[in-house]
């Protein structure tokens, strides 16, 4: 057994030591934190959504933001759209599942919000969906996903990819990147 949790630790470093060397992939989670610093600084805010584990890193991320990731501050406007369990099960009810997210981001969204889909595969019709929205909305559009980044790479304005299609290795490496963005986003704003 012993083993095994080496060799499961050891794979997590891989993926992200394989993520530090891509030069490509550090340059967009670059620009993501200059955007959604940007995005604070003109009193917009950040909008986060996924199904699953991807939900849980959304309200995750949302958290950091609204309480504080290491320094105390004032709460910075950030919405996870997975967290009201009436409103996506009246919705998927009434509309179906796949306009989710796309109906609570009509409620929410404004032109110059950073809108932020997770979706391991990249194909979730339900993101897909409300990425397309956000963007025609003037939303400034990230994408979490895997290695290959399925559909979603193909419409955000940024693409943040794994170097992995391993479930659970993208999850772990997305809330390094979450911890990443919230770090030097509290640094820059306060």
């Amino acid at each position: 057994m012993k083993e095994k949790i080496i060799n499961l630790l050891n794979e997590s470093i891989k993926v992200k030591q394989l993520y530090v060397q891509n030069e490509i992939q550090l340059d967009v989670l670059f620009k993501v934190i200059e955007k959604i610093i940007d995005c604070y600084k003109k009193n917009k805010k950040l909008i986060v959504f996924g199904n699953g584990g991807s939900a849980a890193d959304a309200q995750h991320f949302v958290a950091e933001l609204i309480g504080r990731f290491k320094k105390e501050r004032k709460p910075l406007k950030a919405i996870s759209l997975t967290t009201n369990t009436s409103t996506i099960t009246a919705l998927s009810n009434d509309y179906g599942y796949d306009i989710s997210f796309s109906r609570q981001l009509e409620a929410f969204a404004e032109e110059g919000d950073v809108v932020v889909g997770i979706s391991t595969s990249g194909n979730a019709i339900n993101v897909l969906r409300a990425i397309e929205l956000a963007k025609s909305l003037g939303c400034i559009t990230v994408g979490l996903t895997g290695e290959k980044g399925g559909k979603l790479k193909d419409i955000v304005d940024y693409c943040i990819n794994v170097p992995t299609n391993d479930t659970p290795r993208i999850q772990e490496l997305h809330i390094t990147i979450i911890h990443i963005i919230c770090d030097i986003v509290e640094q820059k704003i306060f």
